[in-house]
């Protein structure tokens, strides 16, 4: 506790960090106070039906947990950071098709501007999608007397202030990105997973009290268990596979340099959170189209979170995206470059092309066991369901929310701890194995 309190009182000393630290906290408080603010048009005190649909968990509890509550509270955020994730994965895969947007990716700054640019213009389309389909949902949900407004008007008016709620969201993690700590967008996301988390405990100490049974004794068990699946979570997260690198000797004067064994920590779960992002992105898709009556089977398959067809295709896109988003970041080619310059190789393997290949071979291998580990981490409500969990609660038990969670507090301690070794203050702990003090 004495080492807690000198780090947190270090963090304060270093006025960079601080503000930065003061800077998120303060935007993610605005994100919060927003959460609450209905649309105008919708009676705040007639909201409970909606609120209910969200609470047996499912496809829309999920949403809700993604939005912070704004989704049941029938908020100016209750689109929440989603469509902009969604416009994110649309324009990295035409990155990989389209010559002009693989042109913008290798333009650097300019290039990246431009990009983003095309996101937010693709955000705004998906959302004028997304905004009415969220309208025929609180007409379907909602009495009639909740509504204070009707016909087109509260329509038009409705959809522009969702599109302008997400808008501002997506200004909100570009911000802290920028000028705070940690990844904004995952910080979002992140709150609002943490503060669902106080009701859907609640939700099941009354369920193993009353509905489930257990009692104290399950309740025990089952902290047990989602300790165990965080310390795994964790385990893989920061799991790495160390690529030995010796440097050529040289000597200059009376100094040598070089002649030393260095490692290259490629990390099984390269990807990180992304992938869970992406992947649930997409499976938010098909509910969209439950009010057409062509594709209402389809939504109803992929709308059943707990069914085995969906839990199999969100499987399958995790290691997808695994996959996929490890090979736009971790650049082979870059690093053998790189190695080579420095006059760095790798035992055994010679410079350029071969070294490439072989990180790329290593990357490849290790990949497979990482991704499949964050699909089985990701499908695990669906057994903490069939044991009796509660439905709010077992989104917690493992899946996105867990996964989101590890990851981004392990990001923004990283971040953290990289502040306070380059001031040359101790890190935020004496021993584990966080990137910042082992790089």
């Amino acid at each position: 506790m004495k080492k807690l309190i000198e780090t947190i009182r270090n963090i304060f000393k270093i006025e960079e960090l601080r503000n930065r630290i003061l800077y998120t906290f303060g935007l993610l408080l605005i994100f919060r106070l927003g959460s609450f603010v209905v649309i105008p048009g919708i009676n705040p005190a007639e909201i409970s039906a909606l609120q209910s649909q969200t609470e047996g968990g499912g496809i829309l509890g999920l949403l809700d947990i993604f939005s912070g509550g704004a989704f049941s509270n029938a908020s100016i955020f209750a689109l929440g950071i989603m469509p902009y994730i969604s416009a994110s994965i649309v324009i990295q895969l035409l990155g990989i098709a389209i010559p002009y947007f693989q042109k913008l990716q290798k333009e650097g700054e300019s290039g990246r501007r431009k990009i983003n640019q095309w996101t937010r213009y693709l955000t705004i389309g998906i959302l004028l999608l997304q905004g009415p389909a969220y309208l025929v949902n609180l007409h379907t949900t909602l009495p009639q007397s909740a509504f204070v407004m009707s016909g087109a008007l509260f329509t038009i008016t409705a959809t522009v202030v969702l599109i302008a709620g997400t808008m501002f969201v997506m200004w909100l993690g570009e911000k802290i990105t920028d000028k705070g700590i940690g990844n904004g967008v995952s910080l979002i996301i992140m709150v609002g997973i943490i503060a669902r988390l106080p009701q859907s405990f609640l939700a099941e100490v009354n369920n193993r009290f009353t509905t489930a049974g257990g009692g104290f004794v399950m309740l025990i068990v089952e902290l047990v268990l989602l300790f165990l699946v965080f310390a795994a979570t964790i385990a893989i997260v920061q799991a790495v596979r160390r690529v030995p690198v010796q440097y050529a000797k040289r000597i200059v004067g009376n100094k040598q340099y070089g002649g030393v064994r260095q490692y290259i920590p490629l990390k099984i779960n390269a990807a990180g959170v992304m992938p869970i992002i992406f992947a649930q992105a997409i499976m938010f898709l098909p509910a969209l189209f439950g009010r057409f009556e062509a594709t209402q089977g389809i939504a109803a398959v992929f709308g059943n979170m707990y069914g085995f067809w969906y839990n199999l295709i969100f499987g399958i896109l995790v290691v997808l995206f695994t996959y996929f988003y490890t090979a736009i970041t971790v650049n082979t080619n870059q690093m053998a470059e790189d190695m080579k310059r420095n006059g760095g190789f790798i035992p055994g393997i010679k410079p350029g092309k071969q070294t490439s290949h072989y990180l790329d071979t290593i990357m490849t291998r290790i990949t497979l066991p990482g991704s499949i580990s964050l699909a089985i981490i990701a499908i695990l409500p669906v057994f903490a369901h069939m044991i009796g969990v509660d439905g709010q609660f077992a989104l917690f038990y493992g899946g996105t929310s867990l996964l989101i969670l590890v990851g981004v507090v392990l990001d923004t301690l990283q971040q953290i701890e990289s502040h306070l070794l380059l001031r040359h203050y101790d890190g935020l702990m004496k021993s584990g194995r966080l990137k910042g003090r082992n790089s």
